[in-house]
């Protein structure tokens, strides 16, 4: 058995303040209670094609500023 896409791993995938429908898919265009891959699949009968995974941003562990504030007494 395959896997389910994995809402929390996509791009397009948000959460609204609603509390009727938290979760949200930015290109399909709905809101739902339930994560949109599966409202996708239960609709459909496939699976969602629009999935594309998020971007890992690599941050820095102490990023240098570029303050000219003095904070030498």
């Amino acid at each position: 058995m395959k896997r389910q896409v994995n809402c929390f791993h996509c791009k397009h995938f948000y959460t609204t303040w609603n509390p009727a429908f938290p979760r949200a898919c930015a290109v399909y265009g709905f809101k739902a209670k339930e994560m949109p891959s599966k409202l996708v699949l239960h609709v459909t009968g496939i699976e969602c094609m629009e999935f594309e995974p998020k971007q890992s941003e690599k941050r820095e562990k102490n990023p240098v500023s570029s303050s000219n504030f003095d904070v030498r007494l």
